[in-house]
């Protein structure tokens, strides 16, 4: 049996732009999805702590250093730059596996700079 368990998370998530127009996802700083391990297009679970709506994406690359957490498409209605997000993906593994993981965390400030990191 295969257990879901947090892979990567980027807490306190500055939103710096919304983009209805755009065809769906969340837009994040490559070096931010570096720093904690998610990869591009990679399935995600966003939780916007401003208005405790949760949705789900996939992430895309947006330029490194840029600090860009955008919300695109549909997804621009459940948030508002300056509102703060968590950003989970998962994996599944195995019952052997689960003791060895360890989730990367990442937590910014308000300019989406890395203040604190666990498990990297």
């Amino acid at each position: 049996m295969l257990r879901t368990l947090l892979l990567s998370k980027i807490h306190r998530a500055a939103v710096t732009d919304a983009s209805v127009d755009y065809e769906g996802s969340l837009a994040i700083d490559i070096e931010l999805m570096d720093a904690c391990g998610m990869a591009p297009y990679e399935r995600i679970l966003v939780s916007n702590m401003s208005n405790a709506k949760r949705f789900e994406t996939y992430a895309i690359e947006a330029p490194a250093g840029s600090r860009t957490i955008q919300l695109n498409g549909a997804a621009a209605h459940l948030g508002k730059p300056g509102d703060r997000v968590t950003i989970m993906s998962f994996a599944q593994v195995t019952p052997e596996q689960m003791a060895a993981h360890q989730p990367k965390v990442i937590v910014l400030n308000e300019r989406n700079e890395i203040v604190n990191h666990r498990g990297i």
